[in-house]
């Protein structure tokens, strides 16, 4: 569970509080991660964001840096829209890396054109460090300019210095998007406080 906040975000309200609910699990056929943002504007507005990543694993075979072949999606769910995504993942060995996976997916959008995105995922470990993050690229489409959101957390763990079995965190997200939501020199460049805890 996560608390963000910011007055540096663009389309609506700019300045805005964040609850952020996330699940990520592995299982034998595969992964998955959900994540559900509940936003809270300064000017009394709120809106529910809910995004599903189920991966099925098609082989465990690994080829040179990459390990396993999924079938990836993801529904992409907002007040207004349900984007549904499908295509084709893997997860890339790079050392030091807890996990490093890339997804390319076939979007179908609700109410736009359809289009394509890749999708990059990572975290980063050091000591009671890390720093995690994604890449969403979607290409132009005919109604659509291309899109880059590259959103990472740099975060520290007070877990242990308060006698916690399981990991607090204290940080920083930062949000670098272009062309937010498709929509052309919509460019967001966003700093978050945080607050992480881990159930």
């Amino acid at each position: 569970m996560s608390l963000l906040g910011s007055n540096q975000y663009e389309i609506g309200d700019n300045n805005r509080t964040l609850a952020t609910f996330e699940l990520a699990s592995g299982h034998s056929w595969g992964d998955s991660f959900l994540f559900v943002d509940r936003a809270h504007f300064a000017n009394g507005d709120k809106t529910t964001y809910t995004e599903w990543s189920p991966r099925i694993k098609i082989t465990e075979q690994s080829l040179s840096k990459f390990n396993n072949l999924y079938l990836a999606s993801t529904v992409e769910a907002g007040d207004n829209f349900t984007h549904y995504l499908l295509g084709l993942g893997t997860d890339i060995k790079i050392p030091g890396f807890k996990f490093f996976k890339a997804n390319f997916y076939y979007r179908n959008n609700d109410k736009k054109d359809n289009g394509s995105q890749v999708t990059l995922a990572w975290a980063y470990p050091l000591n009671d460090w890390l720093y995690d993050g994604f890449i969403d690229y979607v290409p132009a489409t005919d109604d659509a300019a291309t899109s880059m959101n590259f959103t990472s957390q740099l975060k520290y763990n007070l877990g242990p210095a308060f006698g916690l079995s399981t990991r607090l965190y204290i940080g920083i997200e930062y949000v670098h998007w272009n062309n937010k939501y498709g929509i052309s020199q919509v460019d967001e460049r966003n700093i978050n406080w945080l607050i992480k805890y881990h159930f």
